[in-house]
């Protein structure tokens, strides 16, 4: 048992996309806490690998239905790569840029913890401490601990495969989170707490429960308060997408023939928020999110040299360099988040060392979310050969995997057929 001390229309018309140079080193976010990284090198991302770049996330686009994506890849020895690719719908309604703001999906997770160890530092929990102290209701997890939930470790089963037809069928409809997790709840329980991951999005709601119950806070008042505001997140929040300014999220469903309809996808952008709460009910944009992620890896809001030291293996079959706890899955030398939301397919991961970041957005929900993770790691091991700028040097780490394994992953999981090219 683990314990610590308390302590891709399918293909994008690239013409019509919108790319934009973003330096996250040298952009003013009006934050108070910085990640410490390596200066980011104030150039874009040579061409060919800008072009390997985009090819990989037009790939993904047509293998998801999606009809647009954003993307930020921050190489700091070589350059950046920012943009807006294709367009709202498949039908056009606009091109998409890279300003737009989209759902941040399960990356949220992060940072409900990130307000668990923030919340425990500042004495008013301990991480230790058993979710029955804060949930009522819930005798059964007497010995369950807010870390654990955080860690992904409870045991605790999931929510979202056994409702989600009811979130497309009815995207407005506003839940309640303790409805959600006792769907999660009714299923058996795996082992005991502590001793192996389970991907438990109900367990992330509990935890937000329970940050709610000792803080006197609501959710997304403590997002802001120990997240948005320190790192001057300005497009970041915990709730539903606003009004304008927003990347058009959508999701192909089948034709009365059983055929999945990948020209015409119903639109999700609206849907509510209350489905994911502080499992995947956070709304962000490319910037923020890049910065985020930079954050998280780099521990610049928790100071807590455990919370990623004893990761446990995300599958029992799975690569040896893939782990998760602290609210993040571990991928080689990457420290992120990745998942689907009505709408959306997010992720984003960061390099402590190198600085090294990928984020991504597509707006098809269709496939499995793995494909976001696929693609972050297909854009890290192509953009961690980028060559160095001048005066820079290649940072010798690199990844345990190749661009064309995860390229491929991403084809093994398609669900519409790419355009011909």
């Amino acid at each position: 048992m683990r314990t610590r001390s308390t302590r891709r229309r399918a293909i994008a018309v690239i013409a019509g996309a919108v790319a934009s140079a973003l330096l996250l080193a040298g952009c003013s976010f009006g934050g108070e806490v910085e990640p410490d990284l390596p200066a980011q090198a104030a150039a874009t991302l040579p061409d060919e690998t800008v072009q390997r770049l985009t090819d990989a996330v037009t790939h993904a686009m047509g293998t998801t239905g999606s009809s647009g994506a954003i993307v930020g890849v921050w190489a700091p020895w070589s350059g950046t790569w920012v943009a807006g690719l294709g367009t709202q719908r498949p039908d056009g309604g606009g091109d998409v840029t890279a300003d737009l703001v989209f759902r941040a999906g399960k990356v949220t997770r992060a940072m409900t913890c990130d307000v668990l160890f923030q919340v425990a530092a500042d004495g008013k929990l301990k991480l230790n401490d058993s979710v029955t102290q804060y949930v009522s209701g819930v005798p059964d997890l007497a010995d369950v601990t807010l870390l654990e939930l955080c860690d992904g470790t409870s045991g605790i089963g999931s929510y979202a495969g056994q409702l989600y037809s009811s979130w497309i069928a009815n995207p407005a409809r506003e839940w309640d989170p303790r409805y959600l997790a006792s769907f999660g709840l009714g299923q058996p329980r795996s082992g005991e707490p502590g001793a192996a991951y389970r991907d438990s999005d109900a367990g992330y709601l509990l935890l937000g429960l329970a940050l709610e119950r000792a803080t006197d806070m609501t959710a997304a008042q403590l997002i802001q308060t120990y997240v948005a505001d320190p790192l001057g997140l300005d497009a970041t929040a915990l709730g539903d997408l606003p009004e304008e300014g927003v990347l058009k999220g959508g999701q192909s469903v089948n034709t009365p023939e059983g055929a999945l309809d990948c020209a015409a996808p119903i639109d999700l952008t609206t849907a509510s928020s209350s489905t994911g709460f502080t499992d995947a009910g956070a709304v962000t944009d490319i910037e923020d999110l890049g910065r985020y992620v930079q954050a998280l890896a780099s521990g610049a809001l928790v100071k807590d040299d455990d919370r990623f030291g004893a990761p446990v293996a995300v599958a029992a079959d799975g690569p040896s360099w893939y782990t998760a706890g602290g609210g993040a899955l571990i991928a080689g030398s990457l420290i992120g988040q990745y998942g689907k939301v009505p709408g959306y397919i997010t992720a984003a991961f960061a390099d402590p060392v190198t600085g090294l970041t990928v984020a991504v957005v597509l707006n098809n929900s269709a496939a499995d979310g793995a494909v976001g993770e696929y693609l972050a790691w297909e854009l890290a091991a192509i953009a961690s050969k980028a060559p160095a700028a001048t005066g820079q040097t290649v940072p010798e780490a690199g990844l345990p995997w190749t661009p064309e394994q995860y390229h491929d992953a991403i084809a093994g999981a398609a669900v519409c057929t790419p355009p011909a090219t």
